[in-house]
């Protein structure tokens, strides 16, 4: 499955039919070999639409309507069940990469709520993720060498 915002209903060529004058051809073929979606309503922030994407639940249930700040109290919630913990049940392996503006604080991150691994970061709009404020999230501790099982989260 692939999750992207900002993305426009024309982008990816399996959708838009030349309409954009370039092609995606790896995402078309995995849309011809798989299933296409072809309604959904936006949320109007991409916290919204993933929190819902993620639970399948509506963002007013989440709790989680607008982008979070640093630090905040709200995130997903250990009740909220994912989409990476129902396909683990399932026997599948589950990874997120890029954005997740679902909460910063330990009990928040991907990985606690079924991402075998997640690479990214926590918030788009503050790059430094106030590391200067006590409560904020804690460093990431890097390994020497990347491997390819390794996985990017706070500990």
């Amino acid at each position: 499955m692939i999750f992207g915002d900002d993305i426009g209903q024309t982008n990816i060529s399996a959708y838009g039919k030349g309409v954009v004058g370039y092609q995606t051809p790896n995402i078309d073929r995995l849309a011809q070999e798989g299933m296409m979606f072809t309604d959904y309503y936006a949320e109007n922030s991409s916290t919204a639409g993933r929190s819902s994407f993620i639970t399948g639940q509506s963002p007013l249930r989440t709790g989680l309507s607008k982008v979070g700040i640093p630090a905040a109290p709200q995130g997903l919630q250990a009740s909220d069940i994912t989409i990476a913990q129902a396909l683990k049940s399932l026997g599948y392996a589950t990874a997120q990469f890029g954005k997740n503006h679902l909460g910063d604080r330990n009990e928040y991150l991907p990985t606690v709520h079924g991402f075998d691994a997640f690479y990214g970061n926590l918030y788009h709009l503050n790059a430094e993720e106030e590391p200067e404020r006590p409560s904020g999230p804690k460093p990431i501790r890097r390994r020497a060498k990347p491997t390819p099982n390794s996985s990017c989260h706070a500990v």
